[in-house]
């Protein structure tokens, strides 16, 4: 496995860029298992080597997916997935509940094929269930030996401060990037306050951090998002423009300069920009020895000002679920 900079998830040590794995599960169009275990296994050689699931995701199979992809090989593996979204006849329900937490975790580990994982995420937060009792059931999953790091996604900044005095969170998860980054600025104030790492989810924005999204017909398969929607896209597209100017001043692509911004964020900060391709997670992890100085940094910041992005980061039923 191949060095690569590493940072901190509370006391858990991670690579500077992880794997997002939920587009090997027919996320994002169909999905080909072979092809996404033989990307995992390039991961691995590239010294990338956080993998971020989900129990949701492909209601299972991502999870499954990753026992085919590891087996033999859970010692080379920071493991994280998360719980908390049931999806039912009626849409995605959210359940913080002790007993769930506990059988969730079992479920994991079970179609995982591990003992462990090294991150456990809520991944929404129940508004029915105190966060004091849903932390408490994860604290006792550390204490049983299933899991060795908890973190929450998409958490209030007064939930995790409620969560933190309950056990250590290792890390919080909400999407970040140069295209949505307002709540999550809101957030990493905590986050930073309290020494938790922070990950970044879609930090490509879901594609349109990239080369690869001219027109609206170039949007993701399956991931069509209200910032696809044809009375949004040319304001986006607009703004994602600026972006591709400075990336070829640079000399580098959109995505490993959205990806360098990022990381220029703070030493806190870890993106796990998800792709099914080799090429683009060698693109993705060329990030890494893209260097911006203040100024860059400042300037990518003022092209895509927080909240200058049109509509909201997901349709309305999931945007209720989110906690900010």
């Amino acid at each position: 496995m191949a060095a690569i900079e590493e940072r901190k998830l509370g006391s858990l040590t991670v690579p500077a860029i992880g794997l997002g794995c939920m587009s090997m599960s027919s996320i994002y169009g169909p999905a080909d298992d072979e092809a996404s275990i033989a990307l995992i296994h390039h991961a691995l050689e590239r010294g990338l080597n956080l993998l971020d699931s989900a129990d949701v995701y492909g209601n299972g199979h991502n999870e499954e997916l990753i026992a085919r992809a590891i087996k033999g090989r859970r010692g080379e593996v920071i493991l994280a997935t998360k719980f908390g979204q049931k999806r039912g006849a009626a849409g995605f329900a959210v359940d913080g509940s002790p007993a769930y937490v506990q059988s969730a975790c079992d479920a994991s580990l079970r179609r995982l094929g591990v003992d462990y994982v090294d991150l456990y995420y809520q991944h929404r937060v129940d508004p029915n269930t105190p966060i004091e009792d849903t932390v408490g059931a994860m604290a006792k999953l550390v204490a049983q030996g299933k899991v060795r790091h908890i973190g929450l996604s998409e958490a209030a900044p007064d939930t995790i401060r409620r969560a933190q005095k309950v056990h250590p969170i290792a890390a919080v998860q909400t999407e970040f990037s140069l295209l949505y980054r307002a709540e999550a600025e809101a957030t990493r104030r905590v986050t930073r306050e309290l020494g938790i790492g922070f990950v970044a989810y879609s930090p490509l924005g879901r594609g349109f951090l990239t080369d690869a999204v001219k027109t609206i017909s170039d949007a993701p398969a399956g991931g069509m998002m209200p910032r696809y929607a044809e009375e949004n896209f040319a304001h986006n597209r607009a703004l994602v423009d600026k972006i591709e100017v400075i990336a070829r001043a640079k000399g580098c692509t959109t995505a490993q300069l959205a990806l360098a911004w990022l990381l220029a964020q703070g030493s806190e900060v870890v993106p796990i920009p998800g792709t099914k391709r080799a090429q683009r997670l060698d693109e993705n992890l060329g990030a890494l020895s893209i260097k911006l100085s203040a100024e860059e940094v400042a300037k990518l910041g003022a092209a895509i000002p927080p909240g200058a992005a049109a509509g909201t980061r997901y349709p309305p039923a999931a945007m209720a679920h989110l906690q900010h």
